[in-house]
This record gives structure tokens, sequence and C-alpha cells, in this order.
């Protein structure tokens, strides 16, 4: 009889605990509705809350849900049982990590945030590309620190992890020497992709020639840079080898450069022809910037002269563009106007008179 009241009355209590747990998923899923109901009302107004609203919908909702079943299983029978520690243990951990994807998702969002209003407003200048380069790594640490912060906390939880940690403490000494020793070349890179960020060495977007490639630095992360190359190549290099090796820069204080193009051409070369003809291609040109533009023969050995057409342009992209274009334009001219002054290999011919 004892028995059949027993479990009667656990039977009721198991009711009531489904109840409550129903109820507070219900109220978790009322909240959740009416934060969307609120944020959909001011999002038609306001775009950045609409996307930020879009990244936290899945997190968001899994941290009430699981909070209302934590609080409800608490608050009721699941809280008597010998398995509720272990549940509410994985509960736990669960929490903690959802709130670290939530406040890592915040962060990056508040980054992009910066960046896109620093983009619109100076999105060309050095200054820009500084500034985007420094909130990019500062992010990604970010990133890393909550989630280290996050495992640390879950770690922690554990009376025997903490127990381990006080003992790793009191011999600190001997283990950071070791771990320095170990991860040597990763804190290196790490501490150089700080020092490459907030130095202002290089930036995203700079154009660079590295290891004889010319490209641009496409992406900077904690430990590497790749530097996207001209022909769709990538190529990645660790951060320490921005801190040890010359690196060449397009881009380092402007966009505007210098170019030149050079020519070997038969003696007979109308000089003030081409250099008129120069003038003249560069004027109808869109791509020189007309700071700076001449034409001088710097070479006359070897039975050619050398002639050096400089040019100036607004970025690296419309120097190379125009070079190629005077390159081009110079060689068809010369070719239907001066035949003569294309470069031609002499030979003198001596007749040999017999000696007897």
């Amino acid at each position: 009889m004892a028995s059949l009241l027993d479990m009667d009355i656990s039977g009721d209590t198991w009711v009531g605990a489904l109840i409550g747990v129903l109820i507070g998923v219900a109220i978790a899923a009322a909240v959740v509705i009416v934060v969307r109901l609120v944020v959909g009302r001011a999002r038609g107004r306001s775009a950045w809350l609409a996307a930020l609203e879009r990244r936290l919908r899945v997190p968001g909702t899994t941290l009430a849900l699981l909070i209302a079943l934590w609080a409800a299983c608490a608050a009721t029978a699941p809280s008597l049982e010998p398995w509720w520690p272990a549940a509410e243990r994985v509960l736990q951990i669960v929490v903690v990590l959802t709130g670290a994807w939530i406040l890592s998702i915040v962060v990056t969002f508040g980054m992009e945030r910066l960046m896109q209003y620093d983009g619109q407003r100076d999105g060309t200048s050095f200054e820009a590309r500084r500034r985007r380069t420094q909130l990019t790594v500062l992010n990604r640490l970010a990133v890393v620190l909550i989630g280290v912060l996050a495992v640390g906390v879950v770690l922690f939880s554990f009376p025997e992890v903490r127990a381990v940690g006080t003992s790793i403490l009191a011999s600190a000494g001997v283990v950071s020497i070791v771990a320095g020793l170990a991860a040597q070349s990763t804190l290196g890179n790490l501490i150089a992709g700080i020092q490459v960020a907030f130095t202002d060495s290089i930036r995203v977007g700079d154009v660079v020639v590295i290891e004889g490639e010319w490209g641009t630095i496409g992406e900077i992360n904690l430990s590497y840079v790749v530097v996207y190359i001209w022909d769709e190549r990538r190529l990645i290099l660790p951060c320490t080898y921005f801190t040890t090796n010359p690196v060449e820069t397009w881009t380092r204080r402007s966009d505007k450069i210098l170019g030149t193009v050079y020519m070997d051409l038969d003696w007979r070369v109308p000089v003030d022809a081409v250099r008129a003809k120069f003038e003249e291609i560069i004027d109808e040109s869109p791509l020189w910037d007309r700071r700076s533009a001449n034409v001088l023969v710097t070479g006359s050995e070897g039975g050619y002269v050398s002639l050096r057409f400089k040019i100036s342009a607004a970025n690296s992209d419309d120097q190379w563009d125009l070079r190629c274009l005077v390159r081009e334009k110079i060689m068809t001219w010369l070719q239907q106007e001066h035949p003569e002054a294309l470069p031609v290999t002499r030979i003198a011919l001596e007749e040999r008179t017999d000696a007897r």
C-alpha cells in the first residue's frame, strides 16, 4: 500500500515538473517572440539593428530556452534526482559556450560596423587601411580571448580541474619555461602579428612586392599574412617574415606612384619627335594624373641609345596600364613613322688582303 502511494506521489511530482518545464519554455518562447516583435518594428528604420537581429536569432533563442529549462528543472522534481548534478553541469557548460558565442557575434558585428562606417567616410587612404587592419586584428584577438575565457570557465567549473590548476600555478616557473620553448614559433608569430598591425608597417590593401611577386595585402591574421598576387595566386607568409625581412611597398604614404618605360633604340632615333609623341599620348590618356612626365636619354652604350619615359599615375594599377599604353603606342609609331630608329645590329666586314 505504501509503495503504491509513493508511486502516486512520484507520478504527481513528475507531472508537476513537466508542467513547470513547459511553463518555463513557454515563458522563454514568449520573451523571444516579444523581443522579435519589438526589433521587427525598429529594424524597418535601422538596417544595422536588423542585421544584428538576424545574427543573434539562433544563439539568442537557444540561450533563452536553455536558461528556462535550467530554471524549471532546478525548481521542480528533477533537482531531487541523483542524476541532476551531472545534467546541471552539462546545462551550465552549454549556457557558458552559448553566451560566449553571442558575445563573439556582438563584438564581431561592432567591429564590422566600425570598419563599414570608416570605409564609407574614407575607404581608400592609407589611414583608412591602417584603421581597418588594426580593427581586424583587434576583432580576432577579442574572439580568441572570448573563446579562451569560455573554455577556462567551463574547465574550472570542475573541482578536479581546479586542483590541477592550483598545482600548475604552484610550479608556474618550470611550466612557463617549457611552454615558452615548445611554443616559441607560435608565440613569435602571434606577437609579430600584433606588431605588424599596430606599428603600421603594412596594411590591408597595400600594394607590395614580396619574394619577387607583385600583389596586394589581402589578409592580416594573428599568425600569418596573405598576399593576393596579381594573377590570382595567394602567397601566405608568417607574420615574423614582415618583422625580419625588407618589404617593398608602393602605398606606404600615398597611392600615387611614378613609373618608367625603357627602350633601347638606334642612334638615328629623333628624340624631339619621340618626346612630342609621348606628350601627345599621355595627354589623351585619363590614366595620367599630370604630376610628372618626361623623356630622357639615359644611356648610349653597346650600339644603342636608351630612352627613359617617366610617367606618374594616381595608383599602381593606373601606372601599370599607362606604362603598357606608352610602350605600345611608341613602338607602333616608330614602326610606322621612323623605322630607322628601331634597334639594328651592325656588322662591319673588312676585306682581307693576301700577304703573299
